[in-house]
């Protein structure tokens, strides 16, 4: 378990990457500090195993649903990557629950500085938008966020100066792909929403949207 709350940008130091799996050597030196073989790691929001290390970096194997469903089979060496490391009980919980487990990914449509911020504004598929809500969370490559506003297409995030100095939002541009993790409650909410509807839908053909939601008090 994960709070999105990025402890360092590491780097790809090697990516062996085959027609269904790979293997990621990553530079990092903070989430390294009391690691052990077998530890966690999220890697750009997805949860890998550590499977060796070294004192300037570890290594973690990427399964095939990994790369068909991140952006992880897109890396090359010398990319930023967001490193955290799971957290530890008693800890702070600064950002909110983070699996680790990625629900798919989006395209950076445009990104434009607002102020002190610079606006992000992601375009996405619609079997995602219906977790997400105006001031929800979610995780973008493993960054916990806050939704500015959400359409049809997509939904847009006003980053601070911290979060873009500390992460690799710095680098992102449009075009860019970003992994997605929707808010986990919202996607328990919707799934129990249905089953109490006795609505036996298919996974991904939920009737909660915004609308449900503002009928019924939450928005």
């Amino acid at each position: 378990m994960f709070t999105g709350i990025i402890e360092e940008v590491g780097r790809i130091a090697r990516i062996d990457v085959g027609s269904k799996s790979g293997t990621l050597l990553i530079e990092a030196r903070e989430v390294l500090q009391d690691v052990h073989l077998g530890d966690s790691i999220a890697v750009n929001g997805v949860c890998l195993t550590v499977t060796s290390y070294t004192a300037s970096g570890f290594t973690a194997d990427v399964m095939p649903e990994t790369l068909r469903n991140t952006n992880l089979g897109s890396l090359k060496r010398g990319d930023g990557v967001n490193l955290e490391r799971a957290m530890a009980m008693g800890d702070r919980f600064g950002g909110h629950i983070v699996s680790g487990h990625v629900d798919g990914t989006g395209l950076i449509a445009s990104r434009e500085s607002y102020a002190n911020a610079i606006l992000f504004r992601i375009k996405t598929e619609a079997d995602l938008l219906r977790y997400m809500v105006p001031r929800g969370s979610v995780a973008v490559d493993g960054i916990s966020l806050t939704i500015t506003d959400v359409t049809a297409e997509g939904f847009s995030l006003s980053i601070i100066p911290h979060t873009l100095s500390h992460t690799n939002l710095q680098g992102k541009q449009a075009g860019d792909t970003v992994n997605l993790e929707c808010d986990m409650i919202a996607k328990y909410v919707n799934r129990l929403i249905d089953w109490q509807q006795g609505e036996k839908k298919p996974p991904g053909k939920s009737g909660m949207n915004v609308d449900f939601l503002r009928q019924h008090g939450f928005v």
